[in-house]
Order: C-alpha cells, then sequence, then structure tokens
C-alpha cells in the first residue's frame, strides 16, 4: 500500500477540523478556542496530521501559524471535504438539491470597490458554488443590518460601543484619507497645497460620513474651506469619474483607489490627512455560527491583508 493511501486511510475528520480552524484563525490559541479544545490538545493533533502528511502544513512563529505551500493546496481540499459533509448534514433536513450557498457581505462602499474583486475572485477558487450577495452600504446602515441579521459578514468601520453591540470586530488595516486628481490636472503644474487644491471644483462624501469628518479636520486645520463648486457623493463611482475625466480633486479614502494609484489612473496629492487613518475590520455578530463557505470567505479577507 502507498503512502497516500496510508495518509487517506488514517486521516480522521477531527484532523481535518483542527486543521482548517489552525488556518482560518492564523494562532492554535485561537483555533482551539473555536474548536472549545486545549491547546495542547489542538496541537497533538496538528502534529499527528502532519505526521501522516509527512511534511509540515503550517510554519510556527511570533506573528502565529502561517500555512506553508502544501498547507495551502490541502486547505483547499480539507474545506471541500468539510464542506461536502456539510451539504450532505443539511440535506436530511431541507432536500434542495442543486442549490448554491449563499453568504450575504455587507461592504463598504470603498472597501467594495478597492478591495473585494480580488478576494471575491481567490475565494470563488476555492467555493465554486457558493453565491456571494454583497450590499454595499453606509458604515451605520451597515451594523444596524449586521445586529439585525441582514448579513453574515461585514466590511466596515469601527463604531462607538452603542453600535457594536452584539457584534465583533477584528481590524485589517488603518484607511488614510487622500486627496487624489487626474495626472494631466492643471493643479500638478505648481506647489501643491491644500489652499490651492481648494480652488478647483471638488467631489467629497456627503456630510455624518467618517471620510468627510477627516476631511473637514484636514481643511479646518489649514484654515481651508470646501468651494462653492462642489459634489457631495456617496457614490464612489460617480466621484471616481469625475476625477479621472474633469479637473475634480477628490477626497477619498485610500482603498478605494489603490488599484488607480497602482496604474497611474489618479495622482496623490502630497497632502497628508491627520492620525493614523480610520480603523476597518471584519465585523460579525457576536456568537453566530457561520457556515463553511463564510469561513472560508473569512479566511481569504484575512489572507488578503496579511
Amino acid at each position: 500500500m502507498d503512502k497516500n493511501s496510508l495518509f487517506n486511510q488514517r486521516i480522521r475528520l477531527r484532523h481535518l477540523h483542527t486543521f482548517v480552524a489552525v488556518a482560518q484563525q492564523g494562532t492554535l490559541g485561537r483555533a482551539a478556542e473555536t474548536l472549545n479544545l486545549s491547546q495542547p490538545a489542538l496541537s497533538k493533533t496538528l502534529n499527528e496530521l502532519e505526521e501522516l502528511a509527512g511534511a509540515r502544513l503550517f510554519e510556527r512563529g511570533r506573528l502565529g501559524a502561517q500555512l506553508t505551500t502544501l498547507g495551502e493546496q490541502f486547505l483547499v481540499h480539507a474545506v471541500k471535504v468539510l464542506d461536502a459533509l456539510n451539504h450532505a448534514g443539511q440535506s436530511f433536513n431541507a432536500p434542495q438539491p442543486g442549490r448554491p450557498v449563499v453568504i450575504r457581505l455587507g461592504a463598504l462602499t470603498t472597501a467594495a470597490m478597492g478591495m473585494l474583486p480580488q478576494i471575491l475572485d481567490r475565494f470563488h477558487e476555492q467555493q465554486p458554488n457558493t453565491t456571494v450577495q454583497v450590499a454595499t452600504l453606509h458604515n451605520n446602515v451597515l451594523l444596524a443590518g449586521l445586529r439585525a441579521g441582514e448579513f453574515d459578514i461585514g466590511i466596515g468601520r469601527m463604531a462607538d460601543s452603542e453600535m457594536m453591540a452584539g457584534l465583533s470586530y477584528e481590524l485589517l488595516f488603518l484607511e488614510s484619507l487622500k486627496l487624489v486628481v487626474r495626472p494631466e490636472h492643471p493643479l500638478l503644474s505648481d506647489n501643491v497645497t491644500l489652499s490651492r487644491a481648494m480652488q478647483w471644483p471638488v467631489v467629497i462624501s456627503p456630510e455624518g460620513t467618517a471620510p468627510r469628518r477627516i476631511a473637514q479636520h484636514m481643511l479646518d486645520e489649514q484654515g481651508c474651506a470646501l468651494p462653492a463648486n462642489c459634489v457631495e457623493t456617496s457614490s464612489t463611482s460617480l466621484a471616481r469619474q469625475l476625477a479621472l475625466r474633469y479637473d475634480y480633486v477628490w477626497f477619498v479614502p485610500s482603498g478605494a483607489i489603490k488599484e488607480d494609484l497602482s496604474h497611474n489612473a489618479v495622482i496623490a496629492l502630497p497632502i497628508n490627512s491627520p492620525g493614523p487613518g480610520e480603523p476597518v475590520g471584519i465585523i460579525t455578530r457576536s456568537g453566530s455560527h457561520l457556515s463553511l463557505s463564510a469561513e472560508v470567505l473569512l479566511a481569504t479577507i484575512r489572507k488578503f491583508h496579511t
């Protein structure tokens, strides 16, 4: 009997559950809490799996447990096995052959424009039979929707304690505010300052949003004011077209224009927003039990920002 046959015969579901939990959580401690195991028990199961595989599936270090190349390959197969078992169990209660798994994702408009396309593409490589319903919303609407159970996962900003009641938050990155213009903008022909930038038409987020609050702070600090020829909109696509095609100066969160900046479609003005930036993270309902496909999506989001 060859090595692969021995591996397939001796591997157990507990090995797969442990492996996927560590891959998703990034540390043995968090994975042990998720599975209601002690950390020594989890480590023993993980060591058994690596002995069966004859190779390391994780590199352990001060930053947690990072998948090796072999581990990444094995994760795809482990998730498929557990997902198939999950679907088999569900079929006893609700026989709906051919119906895809559905994940409801709420996201900030800037996140949907900046990070989600690549995340969703990677996710569907692993989960081709899963439908992701994406709604783009203001942060307060997103949080309310999560609390009401309208979404499984949210990508949004931290809010005050009342708004975050019943929700769990996991930081992904700090998002700064940038001022961008098209590469041919006349403003770039001379020394760029905030007061000179405000001599041109501006496109900006509406009042009551985090980007608008940061922008107003920038203006107040330097004694500037928005020009009269200003467009206030929550539509990132409209704002982008105004900045790309015309002479509008766009106040925009950095995450929304990462691709545009990398391709020089827009130019960031040398004007820095105050502070370290606004925290953007994963938000879920506290104590909620997500489907395996939703857990895979969470892992894909985390991996995108590691």
